[in-house]
């Protein structure tokens, strides 16, 4: 049987989370701190010595329209995908604190290839269902990743995987003055300025700088903002998070003016480098598109994270466990409405500023 996460439990928990191969950042109490707005709960599964062999936490949240809440398991759960008893004893613990507060559905996307069929099977088996979407940015997170790894390797070796283009890309960089710097909550406005000038370019809505000041706070040093400045000015930014044996490329910014000075390639090239310092096995350039034909708008944030000779990954995906059928399905559909609503309304008010 799972038991609830206490204050008593938390700093075992963290531990576990942390060394455990498929720890995230998502599933820290820290990023439960980063997400006032959600209630954030975890379980936890015992051996029969005692030791946690199992690990999943939740993020609670009351949505609009049913004004029912949605349990969410941001890449959960954290155990051996093998193991089906230490699979369901977290289910059922996440499942009783989803009927105690009347949630509607429980979420989760978890750090799974889709190749991994059994793991798939357990939770089909258990009740869950895949969530039908496209191959883009429809989902809470993405379900095609770059992923690197870049366990005991040299900086040498990695430069060598990258193709030519990218190896180019990074000396014009080098060479042309672009300096990398590690800076502090001070650099935020000028990194929050550029996110809106990205999200204005590529059409999508942006965090407020108070987001990434508090990331910043809650994170402490699992977190970096690298800023990539020219002749002192800055022009291209990016939030990594390092976390267990992995750092993550979280967010990425860059103004329209000096774009060909390939500052975004320096600054994966410092977050691949901090992933080395840690002595990681995986850097973690997060989303592209499932879509990789050349027509797709979306190509050129593929073929710029393939440039640096990572393995293209497809999750599993979301997977729902649904608890009321008529609020999931008014709740899904009421959601969705209300992105597009929002995404168009920003990029219409914000499109003059930049």
């Amino acid at each position: 049987m799972s038991e609830r996460v206490t204050e008593a439990t938390l700093q075992e928990f963290e531990a576990f989370i942390q060394q455990h191969p498929k720890g995230n950042f998502a599933q820290s109490c820290l990023w439960g701190k980063q997400k006032p707005m959600w209630k954030w709960e975890a379980v936890i599964s015992r051996n029969a010595e005692g030791e946690i062999r199992g690990a999943m936490s939740v993020l609670i949240r009351t949505m609009p329209v049913t004004h029912r809440p949605m349990v969410y398991g941001c890449r959960a759960p954290v155990c051996d995908l093998d193991d089906p008893e230490t699979l369901r004893d977290l289910l059922d613990g996440v499942k009783q604190i989803a009927e105690e507060e009347k949630a509607y559905v429980i979420k989760i996307d978890p750090d799974v290839p889709s190749s991994d069929e059994r793991f798939a099977g357990y939770l089909r088996e258990y009740g869950f269902r895949s969530k039908e979407g496209g191959k883009n940015f429809e989902a809470i997170q993405p379900r095609y990743v770059f992923r690197l790894n870049v366990e005991g390797k040299t900086e040498e070796e990695l430069l060598a995987a990258f193709t030519q283009k990218t190896r180019y890309n990074l000396r014009v960089a080098e060479k042309k003055g672009v300096e990398v710097k590690i800076c502090g909550e001070e650099m935020v406005p000028a990194f929050a300025d550029l996110m809106l000038t990205t999200g204005v370019r590529d059409g999508f809505v942006t965090r407020k700088p108070e987001y990434f000041t508090a990331m910043l706070r809650n994170l402490g040093e699992h977190a970096r903002l690298y800023m990539a400045f020219y002749e002192g000015t800055p022009i291209a930014g990016t939030l990594a998070i390092h976390y267990g044996d992995k750092v993550w490329y979280l967010y990425g910014a860059s103004s329209n003016a000096h774009r060909n000075l390939m500052p975004n390639y320096l600054l994966q090239w410092r977050m691949i480098q901090w992933a080395l310092e840690e002595k990681c096995r995986v850097y973690d350039f997060r989303g592209v598109s499932g879509d990789v034909s050349e027509d797709n708008p979306l190509y050129g944030l593929y073929k710029f994270k393939k440039g640096f000779g990572g393995d293209f990954t497809e999750f599993v995906g979301e997977m729902d466990y649904v608890l009321s059928p008529f609020a999931y399905t008014l709740t899904e559909k009421g959601t969705a409405l209300f992105k597009e609503l929002r995404k168009t309304v920003y990029l219409i008010k914000n499109r003059g500023k930049k």
